[in-house]
């Protein structure tokens, strides 16, 4: 669930479990794969990048509004392709001045040069996370977390080995207690439609993923200790302020500009939330501790990089890649409903009526659903790499020569929106990624900061919980329609993913 990689992030954890193209198994550690290699076509005729940053200060501040407020996001890209005729092209990225010391990247905006930023031999990933600027440190208790390490530094592998561990420790507690705190969403949500006629789907999210994570990682239930239900919202104020300044909250232009993107907000302002959320993990997490200790890394340290791993890039993911599923779901139709909610039960039925991972093997319709959401929406739209040599990068129609030291920035849906890799690639296709050819398609979903294709390891950057993210939002739907045969909803707009009201729930009825 993220390099800004935002939630998920970067974002997501590596679970026991692993989640293969279209089918599952077990493996107790993340194989190694080799780092992707660019082939260069001859063919291709070798040209400068085109664009420019403008008058220092004045450019970047003229990108930032047309960014936010006089384009949008897609359209500031569009626009910047049409007028250079290419998706590589040089551009500033927000927030710019004063937060941000450099503001100048390369942007790839296609499926053939973007994978360039998971070559971590070519790519340096070092404070890269948020991209153009880092938040302080004094956000997480003085430490550079996991996501902000890059392989060559020595704690690097040491730190994601352990988020390794944790996974591979809270195997066997994910199913379970995945279908009980959703179990407990739909009885709110059922409770709250017939109460008032809808029911906010963010809230309620919000509260069972928190309690999930807590529970299946680490065996503790928040409601039950000195945090009880207000992880959510401590979490978001959190985040806003390492985040903030590429989010918009749709305030008024000057507000947030001044409020947000002028000047880092002061972390002392949530040293007290942190430190109830520190509190919570530090008594959660001794045996990940323990195992820590064992590598050489201090408790507090790696408190602060579970804390991270939780809230900001698991649960993260979870708010903003749930949502954006129910509502790419419900466009599809009810026909797609029917067919989702045939499959997910004959799979439960025919496995003895409870839901396992083999059971979910005969659901190819339900986890082609969920790598199309991942290709059309993905919930880490950013990635930024640094050019630790010269480099030669290629799109589909030149080559480009980008010098070392230079920052490079990819916006992935673009990639994943190729046109000339994905038919139709503007729309929902539910079954694109069924059969052999659905399969090879895989290579091209990039979530994870890396291939769906790959796997994360201790030398990589690729989400160390790439497989746990797949298989939680797979659950998702399944106990989605393993209770109803259809779904209305509302969606609105948030900062982070959609905001979705839900309408109507229809009871299963076969």
């Amino acid at each position: 669930m993220a390099s800004v990689s935002l939630p998920f992030t970067s974002v997501y954890l590596q679970c026991q479990v692993i989640v293969r193209p279209i089918r599952a198994s077990v493996s107790g550690k993340p194989s190694v794969s080799e780092p992707p290699v660019t082939t260069l076509s001859e063919k291709l005729p070798l040209k400068k990048i085109p664009g420019n940053y403008g008058i220092p200060f004045v450019g970047p501040i003229k990108d930032r509004l047309d960014y936010f407020y006089n384009q949008g996001r897609d359209e500031f890209f569009k626009s910047k392709i049409q007028k250079y005729q290419s998706t590589v092209f040089r551009t500033n990225m927000p927030p710019g001045p004063f937060i941000s010391p450099d503001p100048k990247v390369i942007a790839l905006l296609d499926g053939k040069s973007f994978p360039v930023l998971f070559d971590v031999s070519k790519i340096e990933k070092k404070d890269l996370f948020t991209g153009t600027y880092m938040p302080s440190t004094d956000l997480t208790g003085g430490y550079r977390i996991l996501s902000y390490l890059d392989p060559s530094e020595p704690k690097h592998a040491k730190l994601k080995q352990l988020i390794f561990f944790l996974l591979k420790s809270s195997a066997k507690r994910v199913i379970p207690e995945f279908e009980a705190c959703y179990t407990e969403l739909y009885d709110t949500l059922d409770k709250e439609l017939a109460e008032k006629g809808k029911s906010s789907f963010q809230t309620v999210n919000d509260q069972a993923g928190f309690n999930f994570l807590c529970r299946a990682f680490f065996g503790s239930n928040p409601p039950d200790t000195k945090l009880g239900d207000d992880g959510p919202s401590l979490i978001s104020k959190w985040v806003l302020f390492q985040v903030g300044p590429v989010l918009s909250l749709n305030l008024p232009k000057y507000v947030e500009e001044l409020v947000i993107r002028t000047f880092p907000l002061p972390p002392f302002l949530v040293k007290k939330d942190y430190q109830r959320l520190y509190d919570f993990f530090y008594h959660s997490s001794g045996f990940v501790q323990d195992e820590a200790g064992k590598l050489g890394i201090s408790r507090e340290e790696v408190c602060h990089n579970l804390l991270f791993a939780t809230c900001f890039n698991t649960f993260g993911g979870m708010r903003i890649f749930f949502p954006n599923m129910l509502k790419w779901i419900s466009r599809a139709g009810v026909k797609l409903h029917t067919d989702l909610a045939q499959e997910i039960r004959s799979g439960i039925r025919s496995n003895g009526g409870k839901l396992t991972m083999a059971a979910m093997e005969q659901m190819p319709l339900m986890k082609s659903v969920v790598y199309e959401g991942l290709r059309i929406e993905p919930p880490v739209p950013s990635q930024y790499g640094r050019a630790k040599k010269d480099l030669l990068i290629e799109s589909h129609d030149a080559v480009y020569q980008v010098k070392a030291g230079e920052m490079l920035y990819g916006y992935q849906p673009f990639a994943t929106k190729d046109p000339k890799i994905f038919e139709n690639p503007e729309e929902f296709v539910p079954d694109r990624f069924m059969g052999d050819d659905g399969e090879r398609l895989l290579k091209h979903v990039l979530w994870s900061n890396g291939p769906e294709t790959e796997d994360p390891t201790t030398a990589n950057k690729q989400c160390a919980g790439k497989d746990f993210v797949v298989l939680v939002s797979r659950l998702f739907v399944v106990e989605l329609f393993r209770r109803y045969d259809s779904f209305e909803i509302e969606v609105g707009k948030s900062p982070l993913g959609a905001a979705v009201t839900v309408t109507s729930l229809k009871r299963a009825s076969f």
